[in-house]
């Protein structure tokens, strides 16, 4: 552990438990935020979305959703040239071109987001002028906003990150005094968006509203009397934005596993003032049957030590889940950033023993992984082919965030996630 930096001793929680958690700065391993794009595209359903990048950020958007060729997707590309590059044309009147063409060949868009990329970044082309000039042309037909999708300093989560923040910033502010409401905030493929939906309804919470909503001209209540649940670990920027506006967070651990949907349901069936007998009522059978579906893959991942690289931002919560619920040793947990307000109530259920790590230098992680010799590794698809080759079984962390894992129906899935690999795993060493 000599290559990490331990952070100040005063590194508690409100509940006094020390927590160690290290810092490391060096080479990473990441994608950027433009594969935000292919679950966005998915949940807002009338938004279509705009990558002003190279050709490579085009294979990457494409690839990645295995769109067909003959598929009319809701993401395309601008590509820059090298006419751009040099100088030689006007970016801001090619960029004007390309979606003008756009929304006459597509008027079913509603609204378009102009994605940043590393190239666009580099020749400092302002998206955010470029939206704000093309809204005044199109104001009556589409709205255009902007967001970063640079893999500069940043994470492939943040993408979506960037994306809701936009939104915060396109909508209406709200002086009026409204009824409390209660706000998801994070994009949830729409399966466990309507589970969400029946059991807040079972549990006597009606104003419950998703953030980001499948129609992007439905209308976004945040206001004084506003609660929101966070959905996803990684909203830094969309929690502060919402939190401006008056909005309070309802602390809970994330809703991955049993465990962690049960505290986060109950979280805010506390705050709307519902009994314990009530809240029992609602979820005791959808917790039975969970556990019963979940007990088949235990065999396979109980006593199974893992370690996690940093990519998603989801380690943390992934973490408990699979220490608590599932009996795996975590090794080490690395992510790329920890907002320790936001995961305090998962950092005091982590195993005292787990190595947390904030940041990277990927060859020193990798020195600790051989190291360590862990059952599986969760890492990006950078990492995973090299580590296979060296007999370390992996599981591509990207996959974690592409399927439906939040909840008690998918809580069997998302160990499942986890117990395919080392299956695999089992039957080629056989």
């Amino acid at each position: 552990m000599n290559a990490i930096i331990d952070l100040p001793k005063d590194n508690l929680n409100k509940s006094g438990k020390n927590i160690p958690i290290y810092k490391e700065r060096g080479q990473r391993e990441v994608f950027c935020g433009l594969t935000g794009i292919i679950w966005l595209h998915r949940k807002i359903q009338d938004a279509f979305f705009l990558v002003v990048g190279s050709r490579t950020c085009a294979h990457l958007v494409q690839s990645a959703a295995g769109v067909m060729i003959f598929a009319e997707p809701r993401f395309a590309t601008a590509i820059i040239d090298d006419r751009d590059l040099a100088g030689l044309a006007d970016a801001h009147e090619e960029l004007d071109r390309v979606v003008k063409a756009l929304l006459a060949r597509r008027p079913d868009i509603k609204m378009l987001f102009l994605v940043g990329s590393c190239p666009s970044e580099v020749i400092k082309l302002d998206l955010s002028r470029a939206a704000q000039r093309l809204n005044k042309e199109f104001v009556s037909k589409c709205r255009i906003l902007s967001y970063s999708g640079s893999g500069i300093e940043t994470t492939f989560t943040q993408g979506e990150d960037a994306c809701l923040a936009s939104l915060i910033n396109d909508a209406p502010k709200q002086t009026n005094t409204k009824d409390k409401n209660l706000l998801i905030v994070g994009c949830l493929p729409d399966v466990v968006e309507d589970q969400f939906k029946r059991l807040f309804t079972e549990l006597g919470i009606e104003s419950v509203s998703f953030f980001p909503p499948k129609n992007s001209q439905q209308s976004i209540d945040i206001h004084s009397n506003t609660q929101y649940l966070l959905a996803q670990p990684f909203l830094a920027e969309t929690a502060r934005l919402i939190e401006e506006r008056g909005a309070k967070r309802i602390a809970a651990p994330f809703p991955f596993g049993i465990e962690g949907t049960t505290s986060w349901l109950k979280a805010a069936a506390n705050l709307w003032g519902i009994s314990p007998n009530h809240f029992e009522a609602v979820t005791k059978g959808k917790i039975e049957r969970a556990k019963k579906s979940l007990a088949r893959y235990l065999p396979i991942l109980e006593s199974k030590s893992i370690s996690f690289f940093p990519d998603s931002q989801l380690e943390i919560p992934l973490a408990r889940f699979l220490s608590r619920e599932c009996g795996m040793k975590v090794l080490e947990i690395g992510t790329p950033y920890l907002h320790k307000h936001h995961l305090e109530a998962e950092l005091e259920l982590l195993p005292e023993y787990a190595r947390i790590v904030e940041g990277q230098d990927v060859e020193k992680q990798l020195d600790r992984c051989r190291s360590d010799k862990p059952d599986i590794v969760v890492c990006g698809l950078g990492l995973a082919n090299p580590l296979e080759a060296e007999g370390i079984t992996t599981k591509w962390s990207i996959e974690l965030v592409f399927s439906p894992v939040h909840g008690y129906e998918q809580a069997a899935d998302l160990a499942e996630l986890f117990a395919r690999p080392l299956n695999r795993s089992i039957r080629l060493a056989a």
